[in-house]
């Protein structure tokens, strides 16, 4: 009897799951689409209702390939706090995420309120209640 371990041929490894029998090597090419087609245009739009639809379509972008990186520095406090809503949402609500999805929704939440609120927004009222305490984060 060999030690060798049996794996998995790469056809199996990289197969679609969508439709299990059918090997990914034997499925039919699907064709691209022809020319996309182009919403028709509306008419000019007041600035609050073009807003409003850029706030409703703004969301955290999830798991994809990201193209921009930042390093934010977080205390000990904080990131409990993160690490507590993240598994509270797994617990109560069965949604898994990681650190990186939490905050990409938290920044889309709070740029959303900004766009539509301005001057009476949650980031606005926080930064100048920071400013006022003598907070000096930059």
């Amino acid at each position: 009897m060999s030690r060798r371990a049996s794996l998995p041929g790469a056809s199996e490894l990289f197969r679609l799951t969508s439709s299990p029998a059918t090997p990914a090597l034997e499925r039919p090419a699907v064709p691209a689409p022809a020319e996309p087609v182009a919403p028709p245009r509306k008419p000019s739009v007041p600035a609050d209702t073009d807003q409003l639809a850029r706030n409703a379509a703004r969301s955290g972008s999830g798991r994809t390939k990201h193209d921009a990186k930042i390093t934010v520095y977080v205390s000990g406090e904080e990131l409990l706090a993160m690490e507590q809503a993240r598994l509270n949402l797994r617990a109560k609500h069965d949604l898994v995420v990681d650190r990186g999805r939490l905050v990409r929704e938290a920044v889309a939440v709070l740029l959303a309120d900004f766009d539509q609120r301005g001057e009476d927004s949650v980031l606005v009222q926080r930064l100048r209640a920071n400013s006022e305490d003598g907070g000096t984060e930059g």
